[in-house]
Formats: structure tokens, C-alpha cells, sequence
């Protein structure tokens, strides 16, 4: 919520329900809790799409699903659902030796995280308004 009372529109990428689990520790928005948390998220988010990136162009299998776990959790908490699906679906797949091709699973991470990463932008500039 904005500080006249009224909800801030959520992008479509974000579950509201986990925003507003986020919001319930601030209610006032007194200390800037929401858009701390989704500033920390979205940092967190732009490392590890540079770290996928950069495992592109020789994946290793471990190490794409170690970065899957890291954002499977953040995801989650933030309400990136989409994201954090995906997240869980190539870590268990490169875990279990499923994959033949990381690059495919950093394909999907990669499209996945620029969208929540969208989402969140649109989310801070949102909240920075007036």
C-alpha cells in the first residue's frame, strides 16, 4: 500500500499474496520493509543471471543448479512464483542427471529471471512514487 491507504498495482509476474505477506511485517510501510526486501531481491537476482551468463558459454551442471537453488528460495519469498518454478524444476532435473544440456536449463532461467526482474523494476518505481 501506498501511504494514502491504497494498493500499488502488482506486476502480473508477482504473486500479491506473498507481497502482501511482505507488507503485513510493515503495514504502515513506516521503515521501507517492501522495498528494502525487493531491492535486495532484484540486486540478488542481476549476480546471479550475470553468474548464469556467464556459465553459457561452457555450463557446468553443478553449478547452474547450485545458482537454481539460490534462486528458487528468493524467488519464492518475493512472490517471483514463475521464477522460482522454474528455479525447482532445473535444479531437481540437473541434480537427478535429467538434463542432458545445462545450456537449455540456463536458457530457461535466463528468460524466466529477466522477467521477474522486470516485474520487480516496475514494482520499486511503483513504490517510489508519490
Amino acid at each position: 500500500m501506498n501511504d494514502s491507504g491504497a494498493s500499488d498495482p502488482i506486476p502480473a509476474e508477482l504473486d500479491g499474496a506473498a507481497l502482501e505477506r511482505l507488507r503485513e511485517l510493515d503495514p504502515q510501510g513506516r521503515n521501507g520493509l517492501l522495498p528494502r526486501v525487493m531491492t535486495t531481491y532484484l540486486n540478488s537476482l542481476t549476480r546471479i543471471l550475470g553468474q548464469l551468463e556467464a556459465e553459457a558459454a561452457r555450463p557446468d551442471a553443478e553449478t547452474v543448479a547450485r545458482l537454481a537453488h539460490q534462486l528458487k528460495s528468493s524467488s519464492a519469498s518475493v512472490g517471483a512464483q514463475a521464477l522460482a518454478r522454474a528455479a525447482a524444476e532445473v535444479e531437481r532435473a540437473l541434480r537427478a542427471g535429467d538434463t542432458a544440456d545445462p545450456g537449455e536449463a540456463i536458457a530457461r532461467l535466463l528468460r524466466e529471471g529477466r522477467a521477474a526482474a522486470a516485474s520487480v523494476d516496475a514494482m520499486l518505481v511503483s513504490l517510489s512514487r508519490p
